[in-house]
């Protein structure tokens, strides 16, 4: 049960105030040293393997060339990008659920990941671009997607039940013509793009990683700053919101936009990772112990997820990597049981 928010102020000398709660502070910063100790534990880890010391050692520039090559240019890429992707997923999902009102709102389940999806295939089936085009197909997708949601549900609609019915029938669409692009692609395009679909780190470089860590850059402050206390007005309703002076249509579109980007652009780094946008806001929220949000937890635990779900997938099974997709897909799908049990014993479905 969601608890009264106890709030604390941080006043500056003749500026602003800020509130934050204590408890979503200290649970951010606790996911977030979680999601950073597993970093260590999976930049050590591999064929050649590194104790922690010696990976913070050569992170802060004091390793070997050797070791520098290893860390630096072969399994950093690799775990900024599980961390990056985590936690814009987490951020969109928790922008998702707040604005529809409803847990079951991620952009797994709304399409928005279909979305991406299409884009990035069309581009590899028809051009066999590089990481650039992938991220620029990705956001086009995604975009595409949200407007043709947004326009179906229309203004009034872009919220609660409507939104996630017309999400689901679109990534029903979007699915369908993901696999009729598949079977019009050549033989290593269908392979590559199989792979990118089931969600997979693997071999993942700089080039890969930076479009999400930009935008996941730009987007997160002007989200945290900027929107967090209008988007908590709306969970209380439009005419609450409207109320308290919240342009309402405004600051919709403006989080379904930055909510649609950073999923497009996490699914452009490493496919369409299911379930992490769906499990981390509501672990967040259990977590916090308080309605709302929760924006930074949820991003926090996000990126907590996806590298340990890296961690399992390299770890799982000796001599074998699984995707990473295929790891979340497992564990989000028994989540997702039981909170459609569990919303189904409350009435809410």
């Amino acid at each position: 049960m969601s608890r009264t928010p106890h709030f604390a102020v941080i006043r500056a000398p003749g500026g602003p105030s800020f509130r934050f709660r204590p408890r979503a502070l200290a649970v951010a910063a606790v996911c977030l040293g979680i999601a950073l100790g597993t970093s260590v534990l999976l930049i050590g880890s591999g064929d050649f393997p590194m104790s922690p010391a010696d990976v913070v050692r050569t992170l802060f520039g004091h390793g070997s060339p050797a070791d520098s090559l290893i860390v630096n240019q072969i399994r950093l890429p690799r775990v900024a990008a599980a961390l990056a992707v985590g936690a814009a997923l987490g951020l969109a999902g928790a922008i998702f659920q707040s604005l529809v009102r409803n847990p079951l709102g991620s952009p797994d389940i709304l399409g928005f990941g279909q979305g991406a999806a299409t884009g990035v295939l069309a581009v590899i089936v028809l051009t066999g671009a590089g990481s650039v085009a992938v991220a620029a197909g990705a956001a086009g997708g995604g975009l595409a997607t949200g407007l043709v949601v947004y326009a179906v549900a229309g203004r009034h609609g872009a919220h609660g039940q409507r939104l996630i019915l017309v999400g689901i029938g679109v990534a029903a669409i979007l699915t369908g013509v993901n696999g009729y692009l598949l079977t019009q692609a050549k033989i290593t395009d269908a392979a590559r793009a199989v792979l990118w679909l089931t969600g997979s780190l693997d071999g993942r470089d700089w080039a890969d990683a930076a479009p999400v860590i930009a935008v996941l850059g730009v987007l997160g402050p002007l989200v945290l700053a900027g929107c967090g206390r209008a988007l908590r007005m709306l969970e209380m309703g439009d005419d609450a919101a409207h109320g308290l002076g919240v342009p309402i249509e405004r600051v919709r579109l403006l989080l379904l936009t930055a909510a649609v980007l950073l999923t497009s652009l996490a699914a452009a780094a490493a496919g369409p990772v299911a379930f992490v946008a769906l499990t981390a806001p509501q672990l967040a929220r259990r977590l916090t112990r308080t309605a709302g949000p929760n924006l930074l937890p949820a991003a926090c635990v996000g990126a907590a997820l996806l590298v340990a779900a890296d961690w399992v997938a390299q770890r799982a099974f000796p001599g074998h990597q699984l995707p990473v997709g295929v790891v979340t897909g497992l564990l989000g799908g028994g989540y997702l049981v039981w909170l459609l049990v569990t919303e189904r014993k409350t009435g809410r479905i």
